[in-house]
């Protein structure tokens, strides 16, 4: 292996030499000093983010094992793009709690690890190198749940998610060794080539499926959802949210398009089911909700609803529109997760309620809610609108026209709920409003790339041709 094939592991290479950063000023840095690595680390991350849309040699290394593709190296991107804004929007949190701990190079280090893990996975051509991704990225998340140590419902919500995923590793596991006894490979294009579509192999792609629909919280598998996403900190719910359900989606259209491209039809019918199963019951529940963070998981189970659309078909103008969704989905949500840290950080509230009258103390941070909101909604001009419509247009070409007038009707449902916490915010009155938050520089460049990646990307319309123009091969 030359140089030229190691810059192949581009991503993973720079982020382990940043883990390895952390570690190196933990030891340097005495806990009186060591909130100070948080420019260092953010702007060491910044570097990496923006040296990941340097062009470089696609190839495989290991015997296949390990791929990169112009697809994959986006897809790193897009995480990359996440990751920054969550850990901009973490410095205030990191301060207000941890100062005078090791814990926030802990942070730091606990989010890297858990990023490599995905890059590992979006990046594997064969089944064990998938399985130790999925596990390096998810391990790491049972501690950043758990990391407010004296909070009950922080340690409840990390044993709830520890346990759901080792269910779902489990299932996972179980279908992949039925592929590899049925195939006598892991390798995913030996398996595409020999696949046989017997009962066995039907069998592992349910378990398969399954295993990765808990990740993306597709109904029936994700029980789990409201009750870690509340339990856990605002930031890292907003990681959960974005960051670790972008990449179980993009690893699932990495596999169908891929390794279960020749039972489509199966796999089409999975996700119709799936899709409208997900969409109506995640807006039926988010209506009920009063806590903001339990509100935004059943909103976030509803938007993982619309990813089947583009899916559904095996288009090669689905795939682009799927990986164009969680592109806008990621700065929707983490707008309006970062409104949500600013105030639960603030001031500890976190019920739609006490949002009433927001906007006559924090007109900033109204705002920013409203146009992520109005982005999750889908109402134009905003660039969620422009992400559905994709989504909606590849169903309808395929003649999905029933699936879309279902989801035609969710978001409309939707646009309701989000409203519901709009009109909260600018006409509900409030004798005691949430007094004005002071956010630091941080949390204002967080929510000001947010609002600019809402307004600015759906107007771009050469950023979904440049996706297109990197569709996986698919005709």
């Amino acid at each position: 292996m030359d140089f030229g094939q190691l810059l192949y592991m581009r991503h993973e290479i720079i982020l382990s030499a940043i883990a390895l950063i952390v570690l190196i000023l933990e030891i340097s840095i005495s806990n009186k000093n060591i909130e100070k690595i948080i420019p260092v680390l953010t702007v060491l991350f910044f570097i990496n983010t923006i040296a990941g849309f340097f062009p470089v040699e696609t190839g495989s290394l290991f015997g296949g094992m390990y791929k990169t593709t112009g697809i994959t190296i986006l897809m790193k991107n897009i995480l990359n793009i996440g990751v920054l804004i969550v850990l901009i929007q973490s410095a205030g949190w990191l301060k207000s709690n941890f100062t005078g701990s090791s814990n926030i190079g802990g942070y730091f280090f606990i989010v890297i690890s858990s990023l490599i893990g995905m890059d590992f996975m979006i990046s594997s051509g064969n089944f064990l190198m998938f399985y130790i991704g999925i596990e390096l990225a998810t391990i790491p998340l049972a501690a950043l749940v758990a990391s407010e140590k004296l909070k009950e419902r922080s340690a409840e919500a990390g044993v709830k998610l520890i346990l759901s995923a080792a269910l779902s590793s489990g299932i996972l596991l179980y279908g992949i060794s039925l592929l590899y006894g049925t195939n006598g490979s892991l390798y995913f294009d030996n398996i595409a080539s020999s696949f046989q579509n017997n009962s066995l192999q039907m069998l592992a792609f349910i378990f398969i499926f399954t295993g990765i629909a808990f990740k993306i919280s597709i109904v029936p598998f994700h029980l789990w959802t409201a009750d870690v996403y509340e339990g856990a900190p605002v930031n890292i719910t907003s990681f959960l949210s974005v960051i670790s359900k972008g990449s179980a989606a993009f690893i699932l259209l990495i596999l169908l398009f891929t390794v279960f491209k020749g039972i489509e039809g199966t796999w089409n019918s999975v996700l119709y089911f799936v899709s409208v199963l997900t969409m109506t019951i995640g807006n039926l529940f988010a209506i009920r909700q009063k806590n903001i963070k339990r509100f935004l998981a059943f909103s976030s189970i509803a938007q993982a609803g619309f990813i089947p659309l583009g899916i559904i078909g095996g288009s090669a103008i689905g795939f682009s529109s799927v990986v164009y969704f969680l592109l806008i989905y990621l700065f929707s949500n983490l707008g309006a997760f970062g409104v949500v840290a600013a105030i639960s950080n603030a001031t500890g509230r976190e019920n739609i309620d006490e949002y009433n009258g927001l906007y006559s103390t924090n007109k900033g941070l109204s705002l920013v809610m409203m146009l992520s909101l109005f982005s999750l909604a889908g109402i134009p001009p905003v660039a969620g609108f422009f992400s559905k419509f994709f989504l909606f247009t590849s169903a309808a070409k395929q003649g999905y026209y029933l699936l879309v007038f279902i989801a035609l009707i969710n978001a409309t449902i939707s646009l309701y709920y989000y409203l519901l916490v709009v009109k909260a915010m600018f006409i509900n009155k409030n004798e005691m409003p949430i007094g004005p938050v002071k956010n630091d520089a941080y949390t204002k460049l967080g929510l000001i790339i947010c609002a600019i990646g809402i307004i600015a990307i759906g107007f771009a319309g050469i950023i979904f041709d440049y996706i297109n123009s990197l569709t996986f091969g698919i005709k």
